[in-house]
């Protein structure tokens, strides 16, 4: 352990060690935590994770090149996919260990990109608070081991998995969310070849493709910070976790073995769960929608993924691909992540068929 420990150290060194000329200097997180007078959790939980506000940098409005330049990544690689009309983006696993957060513009979408590797969670959230646009940094600080961005317009600290503003003058504002999807490379650039992928040109100096955490996300007993456990599952097991007020359910891979269609409640609410070995998703539906007469269609030839009983066929977005219908599926609040985040921050049941 103490040799994981030397290497995690040095690999967050060296990701300090490096900032943007559009970022500011590195703040030590624990002046953050003790100059800041109120928190909506609790503070003795907030911890300094080492390189200070900034020391690991955010992406900022980065380039992206076509799939075929995508160089180093595997097939088995996880991206979190974005698509706004004919734009198509993939933001890779690989970039965003290194990184947590890509500030982007699509048109006329500002889209922040959150993710956090000690806890495996990525969210998308708007990029305009209170009618101004603003952008996201990391701020150095943890809460149960996840990551504690800030807005660099009011330096409000918020909690990514509880998706607001846990302190400074926005403190209980919550963010509009984006939908994003994750899934390996292979799956992804097969639903959709058009798409663009970051650049590993970042302006940092980084070894993109080398896991800066050891055998971290592999390591059901490794943790690099004190957080609550749940051992129903694998502390590391993806799993997929629609959130709903202060509760979730969580979804696993080894739940679509014998089906690719879940017609689910949770919370007073009806969903639609797709999924197979390796994507999951889930839909949250109307009054009027019947999980039952939706099919699963996909055939991994490209993004149409399930199809209504009257022939429409939507993506994986929830957006009409073809057929007579024209109103959308909603897709319900819901993220990737390691099992054991969503118990720290959640009521957290457990899907059983």
């Amino acid at each position: 352990m103490k040799n994981q420990l030397l290497i995690l150290s040095t690999a967050l060194f060296f990701s300090a060690c490096s900032s943007s000329s559009t970022q500011e200097t590195t703040v030590d997180p624990e002046e953050v935590v003790n100059n800041s007078t109120e928190w909506s959790i609790p503070i003795e939980d907030v911890l300094d994770g080492g390189p200070g506000r900034d020391g690991i940098p955010a992406l900022e409005n980065p380039s992206f090149v076509n799939a075929d330049q995508s160089a180093i990544l595997l097939d088995s690689d996880l991206v979190i996919g974005y698509k706004n009309g004919n734009d198509v983006r993939a933001y890779q696993h690989i970039v965003l260990d290194w990184h947590e957060i890509v500030n982007d513009n699509i048109g006329s979408e500002s889209l922040a990109v959150v993710y956090c590797p000690l806890t495996g969670t990525g969210i998308g959230w708007n990029r305009i608070i209170d009618g101004k646009e603003t952008s996201f940094g990391v701020s150095g600080l943890l809460y149960q081991t996840n990551l504690v961005p800030f807005d660099r317009a009011t330096k409000s600290n918020w909690s990514q998995l509880l998706n607001e503003a846990v302190n400074g003058s926005l403190i209980g504002k919550k963010a509009e969310l984006i939908t994003l999807f994750e899934t390996d490379w292979k799956t992804w650039k097969t639903m959709y070849p058009e798409t663009k992928i970051l650049n590993l040109n970042t302006g940092f100096s980084r070894t993109y493709g080398v896991y800066p955490y050891v055998d971290y996300r592999t390591n059901n007993d490794f943790f690099i910070f004190p957080t609550p456990k749940d051992d129903r599952l694998p502390s590391k097991e993806r799993v997929l976790a629609i959130l709903d007020g202060e509760k979730a359910k969580a979804y696993r891979f080894s739940d679509f073995k014998t089906t690719n269609l879940i017609n689910d409640s949770f919370n007073g609410k009806f969903y639609l769960v797709v999924g197979n070995e390796n994507f999951m998703m889930a839909y949250k539906l109307s009054a009027a929608q019947d999980a039952d007469n939706f099919e699963y269609v996909f055939n991994g030839n490209s993004g149409t993924v399930v199809q209504g009983d009257d022939g429409t066929q939507y993506d994986i977005f929830g957006s009409v691909v073809s057929g007579p219908g024209t109103n959308a599926l909603e897709p319900a609040t819901a993220l990737m992540g390691y099992w054991f985040s969503f118990p720290a921050f959640y009521d957290t049941e457990l899907y059983s068929n």
